[in-house]
């Protein structure tokens, strides 16, 4: 039988360098052995919030000094880390779950240790993108496995309505996080900029005891979260479905000139949305004519 302590352990581990560790995101057995050997390793964990990752190391039956590194301080906090990794000292650093540095702090952290001089070494593990990702299916398959992955959308609503028109013209799939308290929102605003059609994965709690991983078209999105309160907590990813493609003459079409002829079709039948988009946007009236049909099939 393969030791596989001994797998995680024998590996080098060299003092003064900086080891960007992947938590689980939600169940404790995600932890890999070697992120469990570098944590208990490390002379000091850098983390997001003490409390959280002071839980964390608890539940492993570790004790170790904790130094706060967020984004509210990471580009001061990145000189101290590197001053003790000058000292020869092992810097773990966490966030509060997952992958650091995606959709949450660790970026700055790293530029500023290796900026300094110091090694920086990755311990790959969870990363909720990549789990939804990975249940996605044939989403994938629009873009020959090709993604975005485009954070958290922003909080007002007209930069919302901007980001998913610029994300909506993209070929591959897409994937966004979101929390509990805007996931109605953007639902609502996926519902509405996007084909009817379109294909969407719905991540919620992932990994953790009531996880979900529902696929669904982006207008069935909103009844399908309002049918149960429960379906409204938690954490959430989201994995739209690329546009494909674009048909002949299509391509030139911006992200703005298909979003005002969405808004055009909701009220007018094709040819006319089609000529009043050109109107307003500059672009094509058959290329706008062409897309407005298809839209209309899928609908």
């Amino acid at each position: 039988m393969t030791d596989w302590i001994s797998l995680a352990t024998g590996q080098s581990y060299p003092t003064g360098t900086l080891y960007v560790v992947a938590t689980p995101i939600g169940n404790l057995a995600d932890l890999t052995l070697r992120a469990l050997h570098v944590l208990g390793l490390a002379d000091a964990i850098a983390c997001e919030d003490t409390r959280n990752t002071g839980q964390l190391l608890s539940r492993l039956g570790l004790q170790r000094p904790l130094l706060a590194v967020h984004e509210h301080n990471e580009r001061e906090a990145g000189a101290r880390v590197a001053e003790r990794l000058a000292a020869g000292e092992r810097i773990a650093y966490v966030s509060d779950a997952g992958t650091p540095g995606i959709s949450d702090p660790g970026a700055r952290l790293v530029e500023a240790v290796r900026a300094a001089g110091h090694r920086v070494v990755p311990l790959p593990g969870p990363s909720a993108a990549i789990a939804a990702l990975s249940v996605a299916g044939e989403m994938l398959d629009t873009g020959a496995g090709r993604f975005t992955f485009a954070g958290f959308l922003p909080s007002k609503a007209k930069a919302r309505t901007d980001a998913i028109a610029a994300l909506a013209t993209l070929e591959h799939a897409w994937v966004i996080y979101e929390a509990p308290h805007r996931i109605a929102d953007t639902l609502a605003a996926l519902a509405q900029q996007l084909p009817p059609a379109r294909r969407l994965l719905i991540g919620r709690e992932l990994t953790k005891l009531f996880e979900q991983a529902e696929t669904m078209t982006v207008a069935d999105a909103p009844a399908w979260l309002a049918a149960d309160a429960g379906r409204g907590k938690g954490e959430f990813v989201l994995v739209i479905e690329g546009a494909g493609a674009p048909a002949k003459g299509e391509a030139a079409l911006d992200a703005n000139a298909q979003r005002v002829l969405g808004l055009l079709l909701e009220e007018l039948p094709a040819k006319r949305a089609a000529k009043l988009a050109a109107a307003i946007t500059g672009a094509d009236t058959q290329a706008l004519y062409r897309m407005a049909l298809a839209r209309r099939e899928q609908e």
